[in-house]
């Protein structure tokens, strides 16, 4: 069974599947296939890591860059005419030299924090364990890393062990000038609380990929001046699906083959 990761994969689908054996993932994450009623009936499960690690770490910098440097509103000015007549953007905000938190320091919240280390940011991270990073800070809960940066960029696996992970007091610990980025799922920050810290400008702004409820998302985000908004697509790039595409079908060959899986989740 070849899975995109947009539909969940239940236990109900595995009644309606009986001879059902391997379910290769579209997609590094596989929190919405139940991995324990698979693991039950003996189901292999592989998805596609790494290869698109890169695309969705450019993508955090790139939501970054442009949420701090007012690309969007500067567009919409240019546009508009009314640049030419004669108005002009408030003055933005530099990310040099800036403390960034990385929130989930595995594959992809690692490529993130290399990217901003040549801004010359100081970095800063949590996660389940000390990882050898030189030189960058280690915070062991997501409170303590929002108390110590100006950017709070999110890169943590989705599922029922992050669900509202950055909490609300997560979110209150950051500053009236932090910025919060997250690329991972919608499902592991308190949204409620986020959207509240937006509307009373709590925090200076919040660039998203991704939303609980998506594509749905809550339309309260859409009345906000304060956040940049994209559709779920970090990955979306030519090159990162046909390596994402080449690694399922080669899990898929290998299962058929009885060869060990490439990318197998346990």
């Amino acid at each position: 069974m070849g899975h995109r990761g947009k539909h969940g994969v239940s236990a109900q689908t595995f009644d309606w599947l009986p001879e059902l054996k391997l379910i290769a993932n579209f997609g590094a994450g596989y929190d919405d296939i139940d991995i324990k009623a698979a693991n039950a009936r003996g189901i292999k499960i592989t998805n596609t890591p790494d290869v698109l690690s890169d695309d969705v770490a450019d993508l955090a910098v790139a939501m970054l860059l442009a949420l701090t440097r007012d690309l969007v509103p500067g567009d919409h000015l240019v546009r508009s005419g009314r640049w030419s007549s004669g108005q002009t953007l408030p003055f933005n905000r530099s990310v040099l030299g800036k403390r960034v938190g990385i929130c989930g320091l595995g594959r992809i919240g690692r490529e993130i924090a290399l990217r901003l280390q040549a801004f010359k940011m100081e970095v800063h991270y949590h996660s389940r364990t000390e990882k050898v990073a030189p030189g960058w800070t280690f915070h062991p809960d997501p409170i303590s890393l929002a108390q110590a940066v100006d950017f709070y960029v999110i890169a943590l696996i989705g599922g029922d062990d992050t669900l509202n992970y950055v909490s609300r007091e997560a979110i209150a610990a950051l500053r009236s000038d932090s910025v919060i980025v997250n690329v991972s799922r919608g499902s592991v920050i308190d949204e409620d609380a986020l959207i509240a810290s937006l509307e009373t400008k709590q925090i200076a702004g919040a660039a998203l990929d991704v939303f609980q409820n998506e594509p749905s998302i809550d339309r309260r985000f859409l009345q906000l001046e304060n956040v940049l908004l994209q559709p779920h697509h970090a990955s979306s790039t030519v090159e990162s699906r046909e390596k994402m595409a080449e690694l399922q079908f080669a899990n898929i060959r290998a299962f058929m083959e009885g060869r060990a899986l490439l990318t197998p989740v346990t």
